[in-house]
């Protein structure tokens, strides 16, 4: 059989050498060997990246050649990052649907011929295009059955898709993976590669707001963006594929272009602050996608911004005021009023209590959500830094993002504050908050992720041992709705009762 296919290459030249190109041709005669520096140079401006030079013919006369009975589908991940396994560059790279690993370019002096023969491993598929090529032969496969893993390198979403992901009519039905496990578009693990998990709940939590999801999702983003936003929108696309080979997925294609794009700052192996690269991320991406200063210039904008009134005056102090009376503004000095662009309210937690005896140290203090969002009613005052501040909402975003202050540090430590918030899933109204309610737009928010903290420590911060949650919304009507709860690798349905029961850092609410 193997010699019956060698015969069959041998007898053509001239499509082969259409197939390879000028190099190739002039090259019949001499025997394979490893490709040098130069020689993967040449490979990089290879002619036979031309797919188009390939006739359709050639398809079909050797669609009877193919080796697709080689394919390992169990050993296929295009998560990582797209390098050469030998060569570390990323231009023209192709991946080895036998064994899986990645190979520059498809010439003769290419890293993925010389693999083809030296392991006997034919079928290759270009990560660029998806298109699929027999090894040494150079030619092109056309072949319903090779349609899934394209998919999964590349998926694709209509918009009657993307609706139903939403559809609180239709229950999200689970999809299979190659070993038949179960598992919901969206809601699928991430692979924490050293201390990632900070960014993970993060990825999910975004990746939750709908604006933002069908944007990713609907977009092919092969123009000018940023290679932060293609990858972003890469990672979106594989976190709600229905045809995933496994049902996980791993961030690290996105972490690295992370890790490039804030100079270091966010790495993968060292554990951060999950509001700070939300902060990072949510401005970077604005830009990234053409955003201004001005007023939903980006998806991000028109998604998470909203404008807050800040009113300030300097303190004073009275001889006759008495050491436990709280500065307040006066109305007979000036006060200054600003009105300024915010992606999310941060929220202060009240102190914890200083002296507890036995008993009480067994008590997790709890406050409502309603008392610590008193904040921005527009008449609670904060003082700093020797001045007097109170805020109120001069418009509310689609989507607000709340910022649990649990950390504060000292001279010492990093504290952490233990207090739980408590809060309904449906129906939080913002009308207090906002300085003019409308009749035509809803105030009453409801939760759609809830990122949680978990350490040993007790009114310390220890990031080492620090674990990181988030509780997602699934569709679904009020009362048949489902929650689950994404720890890296591990997803689970969760109690609603439980959900406020955590220690709560970021939520992302939605309007109505």
């Amino acid at each position: 059989m193997d010699t019956d296919r060698r015969d069959t290459a041998e007898e053509r030249p001239a499509k082969r050498a259409r197939v390879d190109g000028p190099d190739v041709a002039a090259e019949q005669g001499t025997t394979s060997t490893l490709p040098t520096e130069r020689d993967i140079a040449a490979a990089e401006l290879d002619a036979s990246d031309i797919e188009d030079e390939a006739p359709m013919d050639t398809v079909a006369t050797h669609s009877s050649d193919l080796y697709l009975d080689t394919i390992n589908r169990a050993v296929l991940d295009f998560d990582f990052e797209k390098v050469c396994s030998v060569s570390t560059s990323n231009i023209n790279i192709y991946g080895c649907l036998v064994c899986g690993k990645y190979f520059q370019g498809r010439g003769k002096r290419s890293y993925a011929y010389a693999h083809s023969i030296h392991d006997d491993h034919h079928v290759f598929i270009n990560l660029g295009t998806t298109q699929v090529y027999v090894l040494p032969d150079g030619y092109r496969v056309s072949d319903p059955s090779l349609e899934d893993i394209a998919y999964v390198l590349a998926p694709s979403f209509d918009p009657a898709v993307i609706e139903a992901f939403s559809s609180a009519s239709i229950p999200p039905k689970p999809s299979y993976d190659l070993s038949s496990h179960p598992y919901l578009p969206g809601y699928v693990g991430l692979n924490n590669i050293k201390r990632n998990d900070h960014m993970n709940v993060i990825i999910h939590a975004l990746l939750h707001v709908r604006p933002l999801r069908d944007h990713l999702l609907s977009s092919n983003f092969r123009g000018k963006e940023s290679e932060l936003v293609k990858r972003f929108s890469a990672l979106a696309k594989k976190i709600w594929n229905p045809r995933l080979f496994k049902s996980q997925v791993s961030p690290h294609e996105f972490l690295q272009e992370v890790n490039r794009a804030s100079a270091g700052k966010f790495r993968l192996e060292q554990q951060g602050d999950p509001v700070e690269f939300l902060s990072w991320l949510l401005n970077r991406l604005h830009k990234d996608m053409g955003g201004t200063k001005k007023k939903n210039s980006s998806p991000i904008f028109s998604t998470f911004q909203g404008e807050l009134r800040v009113e300030t005056q300097q303190v004073l102090v009275r001889p006759d005021q008495g050491d436990d009376e709280k500065p307040h503004f006066d109305i007979d000095r000036e006060i200054k009023s600003t009105v300024a662009p915010f992606l999310f309210l941060a929220i202060d937690l009240p102190p914890p209590p200083l002296f507890q005896d036995a008993v009480e140290k067994n008590i997790i203090p709890q406050v409502g959500i309603h008392s610590v969002l008193a904040k921005y009613d527009g008449r609670s005052t904060q003082e700093s830094a020797g001045q007097l501040r109170r805020y109120k909402c001069q418009r509310l975003p689609r989507y607000i993002i709340l910022h649990y202050k649990r950390f504060t540090k000292n001279n010492f430590v990093e504290e952490k504050n233990p207090t739980i918030v408590t809060f309904p899933l449906r129906g939080v109204d913002f009308k207090d908050y906002l300085d003019t309610p409308s009749t035509a737009t809803s105030t009453l928010y409801d939760l759609v992720a809830n990122v949680t903290h978990e350490s040993v420590a007790g009114t310390t911060r220890d990031k080492e041992n620090t674990v990181w949650k988030v509780h997602l919304r699934a569709p679904g009507g009020e009362n048949s709705e489902k929650w689950f709860q994404v720890q890296d690798l591990i997803v689970e349905e969760v109690r609603k009762e439980m959900i406020f029961l955590g220690e709560t850092v970021l939520q992302i609410w939605e309007r109505r």
